[in-house]
C-alpha cells in the first residue's frame, strides 16, 4: 500500500511510521524541514521536504507520490499556540484534502480531538455535535476541528479518529513536559472537569489499524474518563509536583470526556493502556 503521512516528525507520526513501513507499506513522509527529513529517511520511507499551507507545492509532492491513503496527523502545538493550531487545521486540512484529490486518493485517516463537543451529562459520543458556537478561546479550536472534519469528509473514504489527551514520551503530560511544569509551579487545579485520555503508542495503533476500517468518526481514547480532582493529583505526584489547588465547582458541561465504545466494540480496537493510572507523568 501507498501511504502519505503528513505530520511525520509529530509526537504520534514518529511512532506510526515505523508500524507502517513494519505492515509492508510504502510511505513518503512530509516535513517542512530539511534536517527531519534526513532522520525520517529509511527503508520504506521516502521523505518530502514541503509546507502544506504551500497549496500548489503540496498538490505536486502528494500527485508525485500517488497515494492509495493520505494519513493526517498535522498539528502546530509546539508553542501551545491554540490559533494556530486551529489555523493549520483549516488551511492545512483544506490543503491536504485537496491534493489527495487531485492524486486519485480514495482514503483520508486524518486527527482530531474528542473534547470538542456540546456540553452534556455522560462522555461524548461520536454523534454529538461540535460545541462551534463556544465561547472563546474555545470557539476558535472547535471552529479549526469542524473545518478539519467538513474537509476530510470530502474523501470518498474518511476515518476520523478523534483522540483524547495524548500522554508518553514527547507530550505535554511527559514529566519534561509543558503540563508537568505547570504542576510544579501549582498551577494545574484538581478540579470536576473530566478528561479522556490516550496513550501516543496507542494513537498510532489506531491509525495504522484505521487503514482498513469502514469511514466515520471514531473516538480514541482509553477506558477511564476521569475528573481532575482524580487524575490531577496522581499526575502530580508522578511528576513530582506538590500537592495541586482544589477547586469545588461542579463539572463544566463540555468538560465530560469521551466513550470509546464504538471502536472496542464495532471495530475491535483495544488500547494497551486501558487507563492513566499508573503511566500518567511517566516517561
Amino acid at each position: 500500500m501507498r501511504l502519505v503521512l503528513a505530520g511525520a516528525s509529530g509526537v504520534v507520526g514518529r511512532r506510526l511510521l515505523p508500524l507502517l513501513t513494519a505492515a509492508g507499506c510504502s510511505v513518503v513522509a512530509l516535513t517542512r524541514s530539511r534536517s527531519t527529513a534526513d532522520v525520517l529517511r529509511g527503508p520504506g520511507v521516502t521523505p518530502a521536504v514541503v509546507d502544506v499551507t504551500d497549496r500548489d507545492a503540496l498538490v505536486d509532492v502528494v500527485r508525485e507520490a500517488a497515494p492509495d491513503v493520505v494519513l493526517h496527523q498535522l498539528t502546530d502545538l509546539g508553542d501551545a499556540d491554540l490559533a494556530a493550531n486551529a489555523q493549520l487545521r483549516r488551511v492545512g486540512t483544506r490543503n491536504l484534502v485537496d491534493a489527495a484529490l487531485a492524486a486519485g486518493a480514495k482514503r483520508m485517516v486524518a486527527q482530531s480531538i474528542s473534547w470538542a463537543g456540546v456540553a452534556g451529562d455522560g462522555p461524548a459520543r461520536e454523534g454529538d455535535p461540535l460545541d462551534v458556537d463556544a465561547a472563546e478561546p474555545r470557539r476558535t479550536s472547535v471552529r479549526g476541528v469542524a473545518a478539519l472534519e467538513a474537509a476530510v469528509g470530502e474523501m470518498p473514504e474518511a476515518v476520523v479518529l478523534r483522540y483524547g489527551l495524548f500522554y508518553g514520551p514527547g507530550t505535554w503530560y511527559a514529566p519534561d513536559g509543558s503540563r508537568a511544569d505547570a504542576a510544579r509551579a501549582g498551577r494545574l487545579v484538581a478540579d470536576a472537569a473530566v478528561s479522556s485520555f490516550v496513550h501516543v503508542d496507542d494513537a498510532a495503533a489506531a491509525a495504522l489499524a484505521a487503514l482498513e476500517w469502514p469511514a466515520g468518526v471514531v473516538n480514541i481514547c482509553d477506558d477511564e474518563p476521569a475528573a481532575g480532582s482524580d487524575w490531577v493529583p496522581a499526575f502530580c505526584a508522578a511528576v513530582g509536583a506538590p500537592e495541586p489547588p482544589r477547586d469545588d465547582s461542579p463539572r463544566p458541561g463540555t468538560a465530560r470526556g469521551a466513550d470509546n465504545t464504538r471502536a472496542r466494540t464495532a471495530l475491535g480496537w483495544t488500547p494497551r493502556y486501558p487507563s492513566w493510572r499508573g503511566h500518567l507523568g511517566t516517561s
